[in-house]
């Protein structure tokens, strides 16, 4: 016999059984019909696990491992991304230290050196998902820029060229004049900042007169090619295709109509600035205007403005010309504005738009069967709404920026020559052949390198072995399920629908699961700045209050919040964050993924989930106790006998597996969780686990009924842990190696175990009534108790009247449990509650409970007691009463605030009366 250790340690149990299950390949796909593959969203190779990717990580292990528990051969095929920019700047801040640059190395031995930082540095986020008992495929870990991969991109990129689909073109992008390089909308960030609106006065070139125009970036004017009114606009109709002089330059430029302007906006005057607003530039584009680029790759000014500004900081232009335009008298006026300001999240400086030479998809011809295969259902988004968002973004879609103007990534295949002619092949050789071209002609290869998500765009196939034509890439592609965030439905989602359609003609996955963002319990988004991120793995270790503070503290953007996130810090863990153990987090994941788009994160309820799993572990000791060593009739067909609970945990356990499998079919993890849950705790280890005490402890039990209720104790929580594994692997894998020996089952893990399987004929709904009248029973007489404050441990008399002749033969035949676990002394029927002495009662259906009060309480403490709490809720009343009296608090609280001060007057005023109800029956005794 081994003994469980008397308290739940997650920390002895899991690393020890992630090794294991690791070691023997239990991750690997089993031979089988029907597969099963998940390809995981690939973090970036620098990052460190954060909750985003916890919660996801948590969602696609449970279904993974709850389908190759139902038997499919499973993939959960695994990798990182490369991360262009991410990883460049990682190696650059390394390179700093030491006094050099990227440029100093060369482009070859830069390379060189961050792929020796992947390779000493890059699995940190790997390892940190084996922590959370991520159940991958490592053995088929794949890398964004591995030589497949890599072969996979180029295949790609030459084929759409080839095509006409991929071109190169001066169009407007997001530029990093911090990193020198167009940057993806996703890796901007727009935030809510103080700035200012300049009102300026742009002169009519043929009058005295002038219009004015509004900004929050002055500098730009510079490049100002027209100012825009509505065509229906009656004040400026009769000045459309006249002209203004810019002011600080010697150009005129013309006054046009566009539908795009909101005549009610300001004056209704745009200036418009094409080569540096997105908006300006579609403008432009419409108008055939000049689109004029003031700034260089660092923002600074360019040669295309006056020579005094060239060589300026945008932001020191700024102040010269604000201040020149104040001197020429040509402001009309300044006012503080709250105005979005686009960020670089890596760099974190003020992204321009800019008009360069950069590649492009041409994404319209491929938009169009991806549109077509969520519209006839080939994929299915869950929850269906977000096809929507899908359908708006597809159907407005633009061209695709893919190059990035930096060393680490996959180099764009394509070359020069002194002509800047382009020929596009996998290396020279091929397009020397491809093109005809002599060997004396120079070429030179492209210096930019695709955008991340070109690359990630075709991971569903390219992992899995495209362009060759693999056993994997024919078994699991399509891929079953992706399961991602929704808010990068459009720059990763979209484009690997297109990809995949494009180049295998089959959808990448058949249905995309979108789950909201992980935010801190009030709501509020994490961020470092604002003090409230949460560290996944200090959830599951724990962390002491000063490295906590040490830890939110250290490398802010902006060192002078650090006083105040120590402050917040401080205050909601005093005393650090305990160490809950994987298992309690993934529960709490779990429970958490609704179909909402916000997640609010507590620390109370990973608490109550570390509860659970306590409350499961002291439920297998108790089992473990009563059937270690003991006849559990395991190896008898028939040669035993169910009592009543027996048959009800049984039936429950049946309607608890349904339950479970339906909701995991839709991929409603939360109400998978809350299954689980209510059954575990509520009625097997409420319930359940007590009801077996009057067999197990009474030595008039026959064998059979003996051997029947140890086998159900057995085999019920054997079923639980099968049940629950998905979610919380490491604690049913402990308990399940003690107890399958014991439910006579054989298999090395549970996690090769089949899940199980509901049986209707199990289901005994007579078994389900009658238990379920018997916990009525007992819920009334603890009802009793805690109401009138009798101790729990004293045995009390019940007197039953009103009564059905179900009831009593209910009664008769389920009193032993009544007695036993209701601690009763003894249960009578009276004939009329009229000859009943001075009772407390229950309801129980139609059956009235009564409890004689004599004897069981002292009347005059009880007095005092009541009286006591009585005074204590009536200065309370007082309290909330006179509050929401009060005019000031009502007009300044928020509506939420007023109404929950009201629920709790509600609250005490009902528990005033249920106690002032108690007194006068105890003064009546």
């Amino acid at each position: 016999m081994v003994t469980m250790d008397k308290t739940y340690n997650p920390d002895a149990i899991e690393q020890f059984w992630y090794q294991t299950w690791e070691k023997n390949n239990y991750f690997a796909p089993k031979d089988g019909e029907h597969s099963y593959c998940i390809a995981i969203p690939p973090p970036n190779v620098t990052g460190s696990l954060h909750m985003g990717h916890a919660f996801q990580d948590t969602i696609m292990d449970a279904l993974i491992r709850y389908h190759r528990m139902k038997g499919l051969s499973t993939l959960w095929q695994t990798g990182t991304d490369h991360a262009g920019i991410a990883t460049q700047m990682v190696v650059e801040r390394q390179l700093k230290t030491q006094n050099i640059t990227r440029h100093d190395l060369g482009r070859d031995s830069f390379i060189k050196k961050v792929w020796e930082w992947k390779e000493h540095s890059g699995g940190t986020i790997t390892n940190q998902l084996r922590r959370m008992g991520a159940s991958a495929d490592w053995s088929r870990e794949r890398f964004t820029l591995d030589e497949g991969l890599n072969e996979a991109v180029n295949d790609v990129f030459i084929t759409l060229y080839d095509e006409g689909l991929i071109y190169r073109g001066k169009r407007l992008v997001n530029w990093d004049p911090v990193l020198h390089t167009a940057v993806s909308d996703l890796e901007v960030i727009s935030e809510e900042e103080s700035g200012h609106l300049w009102h300026m006065r742009y002169p009519l070139a043929d009058s005295s007169n002038s219009l004015i125009v509004a900004t929050t970036r002055p500098e730009t004017m510079l490049g100002d090619t027209a100012v825009a009114v509505h065509p229906e606009d009656d004040r400026y109709k009769h000045l459309i295709g006249k002209k203004v002089k810019l002011p600080l330059t010697d150009r005129e430029i013309p006054i046009i109509a566009d539908d795009y302007v909101d005549p009610e906006f300001g004056s209704g005057c745009v200036k418009i600035t094409p080569a540096h607003d997105f908006n300006d530039y579609e403008m432009g584009l419409r108008h055939q205007l000049e689109m004029i680029n003031i700034f260089t790759v660092d923002a600074a000014l360019n040669d295309k403005v006056p020579e005094k500004y060239r060589g300026l900081d945008r932001y020191v232009a700024r102040k010269h010309i604000v201040s020149e335009l104040e001197q020429l008298g040509l402001m009309e006026k300044i006012e503080p504005h709250r105005l979005k300001v686009p960020r670089g999240d890596r760099s974190q400086s003020v992204v321009e738009p800019y008009l360069t030479n950069q590649w492009f998809v041409k994404v319209e011809s491929l938009a169009k069967p991806a549109i077509a295969a969520v519209e006839n259902g080939d994929i299915k988004f869950v929850p269906d709404n977000w096809k929507n968002t899908y359908f708006d973004w597809m159907r407005n879609i633009q061209d695709w920026c893919i190059s990035r103007q930096i060393w680490w990534g996959h180099r764009i295949p394509a070359w020069y020559d002194k002509d800047n002619n382009i020929y596009v092949g996998k290396d020279i050789e091929t397009i020397r052949s491809k093109y005809n071209l002599a060997d004396d002609i120079e070429l030179k290869q492209d210096e930019d390198v695709l955008d991340t998500w070109f690359s990630s765009a075709l991971w569903p196939f390219s992992t899995l072995g495209w362009p060759k034509s693999t056993p994997e890439l024919e078994k699991f592609y399509p891929t079953n399920v992706l399961v991602t965030g929704f808010d990068i439905i459009f720059f990763w989602v979209a484009r690997m629908i297109m990809m995949g359609l494009k180049f295998t003609g089959k959808v990448p996955f058949h249905e995309v699961y979108m789950h909201g963002l992980i935010k801190d319990s009030h709501g509020i988004k994490m961020s470092k700045t604002k003090g409230n991120v949460l560290d996944p793995l200090d959830l599951i270790n724990g962390i002491d209050l000063e490295s906590l503070v040490n830890k939110r503290t250290t490398g802010l953007m902006q060192p002078d919040m650090a006083p105040e996130i120590e402050k917040i810090t401080r205050k909601d863990f005093p005393d650090g964050i305990s160490a809950y153990g994987t298992d309690a987090l993934r529960f709490t994941f779990a429970a958490l993924a609704t179909t909402g788009r916000d997640i609010n994160f507590s620390i109370k309820r990973i608490e109550g989930y570390r509860n659970f799993c306590n409350k499961l572990w002291n439920a297998a000791r108790y089992v473990l106790l009563n059937t270690e060593g003991h006849d559990c009739g395991q190896k008898l067909l028939d040669d035993y006998e169910f009592s009543s609970a027996d048959r009800w945990i049984i039936s429950r356990l049946q309607q608890t597996e349904k339950e479970v499998i339906k909701q995991m079919s839709l991929y409603r993890l939360d109400l998978v969780a809350q299954t689980i849950y209510d059954f575990t705790w509520n009625e097997y280890c409420d319930w359940y686990l007590e009801l077996t005490k009057p067999i197990l402890n009474n030595e008039n039990s026959s064998v059979r009924q003996l051997r029947g209720t140890r086998k159900t104790l057995i085999r019920v929580l054997e079923a639980i842990l099968r049940l629950a594994h998905p979610i919380i692997p490491y604690i049913t894998e402990e308990i399940w190696q003690r107890v399958a020996p014991l439910a006579a089952i054989k298999g090395e893990s549970i996690m090769t175990q089949p899940f199980p399987i509901p049986d209707d004929k199990k289901i005994n709904q007579q078994a389900i009534d009658e238990i379920k009248w018997v916990t009525q029973f007992i819920l009334g007489v603890r009802q009793i108790r805690s109401g009138q404050n009798i101790d729990p441990r004293k045995s009390m008399v019940v007197l039953v009247t009103n009564g059905s002749d179900e009831d009593k033969q209910r009664l008769e035949k389920n009193e032993h449990y009544l007695t036993a676990v209701g601690r009763i002394e003894s249960i009578s029927w009276l004939a009329s509650e009229a000859n009943a002495p001075e009772s407390a009662t229950a309801l129980v259906g139609n059956m009235k409970l009564l409890i004689p009060m004599a004897g069981l309480i002292n009347k005059d403490e009880e007095i005092i007691r009541l009286s006591k709490e009585i005074n204590k809720k009536l200065d309370e009343e007082t309290r909330l009463e006179n509050k929401l009296g009060n005019e000031n608090f009502i007009q300044r609280a928020p509506a939420f605030v007023i109404e929950k001060e009201r629920f709790k007057l509600d609250e005490i005023q009902s528990s005033l009366g249920q106690l002032k109800e108690q007194l006068e029956k105890i003064e009546q005794l």
